[in-house]
């Protein structure tokens, strides 16, 4: 740091901590009346930090304005005074990635879309099986080929009729545009068409049978909003309120600060019982907690174990520890291509060799990832990539398919292959021209990878491999592992939904991006012809249990041959005020996911009591505005915590 960036960093800090007792009730009132704190109104610190930082070139300056007014935005988002209204504040940790559904892959991204839009089909809140949403019933053909569905009489938000016509154009949009795949193209592949005899009535037509219909994740749009806007791909679904069919409604979007969702009056089962969600994104599971405590907000979940540890012994918050959906796993890069079989990116050659991938699986100890990185709060991954939640389709090695914690077999393993130790413990390619020294790829400002990347480090160590840790953004991170290849190991993770064919697809060969970086949506670049072959044949077999173990013989082709690594599994950790909420049901109802289960029942049963009347700031939000524009000064000097201005958690897709 330079000496001018030390002393605005320490102005900075002196802003924070002495600034806010005296700026209290001027900066309360600038919190209840103005969208951003004004220029003319900033300290002679922060405008002197931001002509230093002009100096710097006009990229950096970009970034402090964004994180200025990500900051201010949560704290207006977080203690909103609507006196009299119902409001739920739901904090995470995680950014959306697009509004735009048929491009979002994030979880909180595909969470509020869930809120927004209708489905065919919804998980049932007991059994997590296809129940009726927009699709009212359904039938199939006596070949199994043709499904026909009753559309509901519902209504869009703008008051237009939901028709069959707006399912035909969202279905036939990502059968046809390839920007349009990205999120859920798989779904569609095995439609050969979809037709609509009338407003009420959908026809779906296969080219093979297919079991998962009723699971089929893709929300639908509004014809007569979306097939106007253009470019598909390009498009952020942002003219506000955006029109959709689900409980909630979309009013306000601030980009990693917040989205404002008030309840639909016109919803076909009924109006949500709250008024408005608010869906507020801090930078870290520790700012999140702080604003649980400070009653900022009145939900959090997917949380670290230590965040949910610090929670015990608050009387106004319920902890909530469940099964989860996840899975926390490595993505190796083992030649990454795009869809026409171009190669990718720079991944490390060593990669391609499965018995480099099957060594490094047996130099992690997951037991010890479990009790030291997950606080015992997690279930070691003696499978693939489906958490036993769901049991039905869990599938477990066992035998000679175990792999289990094992250096010796890993070096064992490597020494046969011909990679040979140097004089300083490191491997060389068989070729004698390049090293086995990779990177591991994490999400900035993340200790829980952090953490993990230490203990893959040492043990990588002891075999032969040296594994250097690089730092990403969120959208940095997406766009190296899931498009550009430039990665050797990442950390990654998917949310499964109660039928797992979603995320298995996501290691399709049709998965992988176009030449341009458009559809995509992988999870590993995989392409592998057993894998393949199997996925379709589980996708025709309506024989329940025969489809089934089609797909545990998916998940241990993907455990075997090693495109990704399954770590663990975590639980579910939650949090939630209990003097704000007065009820909500989980998914499944009985030891369920409040936050990111599969569908909206949990935000749909939310019940509150109404917020305070008169002012409901009482100084937090001030803290808050204060310490971001402190923070500015901070990030204007000399880069310094720079990278801390974005994040993501590390299981960040689906």
């Amino acid at each position: 740091m330079t000496r001018v960036g030390a002393r605005l960093a320490a102005l900075g800090l002196t802003l924070l901590l002495v600034a806010l007792p005296a700026a209290q009730a001027q900066a309360a009132q600038r919190a209840r009346t103005e969208r951003q704190v004004p220029r003319a109104e900033q300290s002679q610190a922060v405008r002197q930090a931001q002509a230093e930082q002009a100096e710097t070139g006009q990229a950096q300056t970009e970034r402090v304005r964004t994180g200025r007014e990500r900051a201010v935005g949560q704290a207006r988002a977080a203690r909103d005074p609507q006196q009299g209204k119902k409001i739920v504040r739901l904090g995470v940790t995680q950014s959306v990635d697009s509004m735009n559904p048929f491009l979002a892959v994030r979880l909180v991204s595909s969470s509020i879309h869930r809120w927004m839009y209708g489905y065919l089909t919804v998980p049932d809140s007991k059994t997590l099986k296809p129940s009726p949403d927009l699709a009212e019933s359904w039938e199939t053909s006596d070949d199994k080929l043709t499904w026909t569905f009753k559309i509901r009489d519902a209504k869009w938000s703008d008051g237009k009729p939901v028709t069959a016509q707006d399912a035909v154009w969202t279905f036939n949009t990502i059968m046809t545009v390839d920007a349009a795949k990205q999120a859920n193209g798989p779904a569609v592949e095995n439609f050969e068409s979809v037709t609509a005899p009338d407003d009420r009535t959908l026809v779906i037509k296969t080219k093979k049978p297919q079991a998962s219909m009723l699971e089929n994740p893709i929300p639908i749009m509004p014809k007569h909003v979306w097939e106007g806007v253009g470019d598909i791909g390009a498009f952020e679904n942002d003219r506000y309120p955006v029109v959709g069919s689900g409980p909630y409604i979309v009013v306000e979007h601030r980009k990693d600060a917040y989205v404002k969702l008030k309840a639909n009056p016109g919803y076909w089962r009924g109006a949500p019982k709250i008024d408005e969600l608010h869906v507020i994104f801090y930078q870290n599971p520790e700012a999140a907690n702080a604003g649980l405590k400070k009653g900022d907000i009145d939900l959090i979940g997917r949380l670290n174990a230590p965040q949910f540890e610090a929670l015990a012994g608050d009387p106004n918050i319920v902890q909530w520890n469940t099964p989860g959906r996840r899975a926390a796993y490595l993505q190796l890069n083992h030649g990454a291509q795009t869809i026409d079989n171009k190669p990718v990116g720079d991944g490390h050659p060593a990669l391609k060799d499965p018995r480099v991938r099957q060594a490094i699986h047996y130099a992690i100890d997951k037991q010890a990832l479990v009790d030291q990185v997950q606080n015992g709060l997690a279930t070691p991954a003696d499978g693939s990539i489906v958490p036993p939640m769901y049991q039905e389709f869990f599938w477990k090695a066992e035998g000679a398919d175990l792999v289990t914690y094992d250096a010796a077999k890993a070096n064992q393993i490597l020494d046969d292959a011909g990679y040979a130790k140097g004089s300083d413990g490191i491997r060389m390619m068989p070729d004698g021209k390049r090293k086995l020294e990779m990177r591991f790829s994490i999400h900035t400002d993340t200790p829980v990878e952090d953490k993990l990347a230490q203990f893959l480090t040492g043990w990588f160590k002891d075999i032969g491999i040296a594994l250097s840790t690089k730092k990403l953004d969120s959208n940095k991170f997406t766009e190296e592992t899931g498009f550009t290849g430039l990665f050797d190991i990442a950390i990654s993770g998917w949310s499964v939904n109660p039928d797992p064919e979603e995320v298995l697809a996501t290691h399709l060969c049709s998965r992988r991006p176009t030449a341009s970086g458009e559809g995509g949506g992988t999870e590993s670049f995989y392409c592998d012809p057993e894998y393949e072959k199997l996925y379709q044949q589980q996708l025709s077999e309506l024989d329940r249990p025969k489809r089934v173990d089609l797909i545990k013989q998916m998940q241990k082709r993907l455990y075997t041959d090693a495109p990704v690594i399954a770590l663990y599994y975590p639980n579910n950790l939650e949090g939630y005020r209990k003097d704000r909420i007065a009820a909500i049901t989980p998914i499944p109802e009985d030891k369920g996911i409040l936050y990111g289960g599969s569908g909206y029942w949990p935000v749909y049963s939310l019940q509150a009591a109404a917020l305070p009347a008169g002012p409901a700031d009482d100084g937090s939000s001030t803290g808050l505005i204060v310490g971001a524009v402190a923070i500015v000064a901070v990030l204007a000097a000399g880069g310094f915590l720079l990278a801390r201005r974005r994040r993501s958690v590390a299981d960040e897709r689906e």
